[in-house]
């Protein structure tokens, strides 16, 4: 992938036009032998704002993302940190379903496959 990489300045883009508090967006990029891994960290009070009603907002982020990657021939997962994973809090609090990274090879298989026609 290029030396300034599009998905996070992508990401980032996006997700600052969504939030209230734009300054408190953060995104971490790390890359491994399974492809990359966008962390995303927003203000509390905009958490609703990036997942969506039913996580709408946070599976559109994820396609779009994956959509990015595909261009540059990589894999690209997001993972939206709740505030209390942030603070060291996450022994107790396990993340809600929608903000779980939908890890589904067939899905993304499926995705793919449409997009070819």
């Amino acid at each position: 992938m290029a030396e300034s990489p599009e998905d996070k300045d992508f990401l980032e883009f996006v997700v600052k036009h969504i939030v209230d508090n734009p300054d408190d967006v953060n995104v971490d990029r790390t890359v491994d032998e399974m492809g990359v891994l966008m962390t995303l960290d927003v203000h509390a009070d905009d958490m609703g704002k990036v997942i969506g009603r039913n996580g709408n907002t946070a599976k559109a982020l994820r396609t779009l993302l994956r959509v990015v990657g595909m261009k540059n021939q990589a894999r690209v997962n997001l993972k939206i940190r709740e505030p209390e994973e942030r603070d060291g809090n996450d022994e107790s609090e396990t993340p809600a379903p929608d903000l779980e990274d939908e890890d589904n090879d067939s899905s993304v298989e499926t995705a793919m496959d449409e997009l070819k026609e």
